[in-house]
């Protein structure tokens, strides 16, 4: 046996839900560009969940079952309140998704019905977790979901108390489109690692939020926000960008280990981030992103990720830095929950072996020699 680092080249599984060939991203053998231009976000979880698009009755059914599943127990919001008003929000989200199990009498049933339930109110309730943790650290009240508006717009109501603009909410559908799915990530292996076990779809969304946690994860984008408002000005792009290239220091939202010819997904938000910029009347984000893709490109030949421009999109959207990777959860549970209920019906337990490097032979010391 030999060892792979970071298992990278190793295939894992077979899976029908997502494919990267050739640069190219689909959902179910749907390019992803098609889907971004012309899909809302219920029409791609219920293309991940079920293998095909649904009909005009199948979508309507869906939206109506995560309108009515959206409101999160009244226990978990009294746990929020109870959390540290400067907590990390994926900490926040971890614990409260592992909370919601408690009060699901569902939790523990296995059969192919109630995980698909269990995925439709995990997908209606970690939206509602987020706005109302959002909320309950500025000192306001929860606001109560909607139960007739989609994802989208269900949770930029819960955040902000108001109706949200039509351009708004379109972002935020598109950018959850842009981020359901994506092959064999590292928060969908952690997630199909423990339901291979036969633990509930809880245990596996709870371990998949842990690993979009770390900052070579889900991370990525509050990094590229914070390195946007470092630079400050569209004057200090250029020396910014020389320092960190002379440095060798990583540029956040650069690069990809799937894709060698740029990220297919970044390049609608782009379009996007513009089109908001325009509307607030600030482009300054949007132009400065491009400049620095401008010469990052041009000096590195590296091209932007999904994560470099969703920066721009979410700040221009007001949604506070800390809840990037939160919203990116919101989306990627279609796809961890879609991974899951594939995993239970084909499953057999993960366990690779690794290679060892210790020593090839030891012997015990009694302690009085040591």
């Amino acid at each position: 046996m030999t060892a792979t680092k970071g298992l990278e080249g190793i295939v894992a599984t077979t899976s029908s839900i997502s494919s990267i060939i050739d640069g190219v991203l689909t959902y179910r053998g749907i390019n992803i560009d098609e889907l971004a231009e012309k899909a809302s976000f219920e029409e791609v979880a219920y293309l991940l969940w079920f293998g095909k698009l649904p009909n005009a009755t199948e979508l309507a059914q869906l939206q109506q079952q995560l309108g009515e599943a959206a409101a999160v127990p009244g226990a978990v919001i009294d746990q929020l309140k109870l959390f540290p008003k400067d907590a990390n929000s994926m900490a926040v989200l971890r614990s409260a998704v592992s909370a919601l199990a408690l009060y699901d009498a569902e939790a523990n049933e296995m059969s192919k019905e109630a995980n698909i339930r269990k995925a439709i109110r995990l997908q209606a309730q970690i939206p509602t977790v987020i706005a109302a943790y959002a909320r309950i650290r500025e000192g306001q009240e929860p606001v109560a979901p909607k139960a007739d508006v989609s994802v989208a717009e269900n949770f930029l109501y819960m955040l902000t108390g108001q109706t949200p603009e039509r351009i708004a909410v379109e972002a935020l559908d598109k950018a959850l489109v842009l981020h359901a799915d994506h092959e064999l990530n590292a928060s969908t292996f952690a997630a199909r690692v423990t339901v291979a076990t036969l633990s509930d779809i809880y245990s596996g969304v709870t371990s998949a939020i842990g690993a979009l946690k770390g900052p070579l994860h889900g991370g990525a984008n509050e990094a590229v926000m914070a390195m946007l408002e470092e630079v400050g000005t569209m004057e200090n792009v250029e020396g910014y960008v020389a320092r960190k290239l002379e440095n060798k220091e990583k540029l956040m939202g650069f690069g990809h280990r799937v894709y060698k010819n740029g990220d297919p997904r970044a390049k609608h938000l782009q379009v996007m981030s513009k089109e908001l910029g325009k509307i607030t009347g600030n482009l300054n984000w949007y132009e400065m992103s491009v400049k620095i893709e401008e010469l990052v490109t041009g000096q590195k030949g590296l091209k932007p990720n999904v994560d470099f421009y969703s920066a721009s999109v979410y700040t221009s959207l007001g949604i506070p830095r800390d809840l990037f990777t939160p919203i990116f959860a919101i989306s990627r549970a279609s796809g961890w929950t879609a991974h899951i209920l594939e995993q239970y019906d084909n499953n057999r337990l993960i366990r690779p072996r690794a290679e060892y490097t210790g020593p090839a032979s030891a012997a015990y010391v009694p302690i009085s020699q040591r």
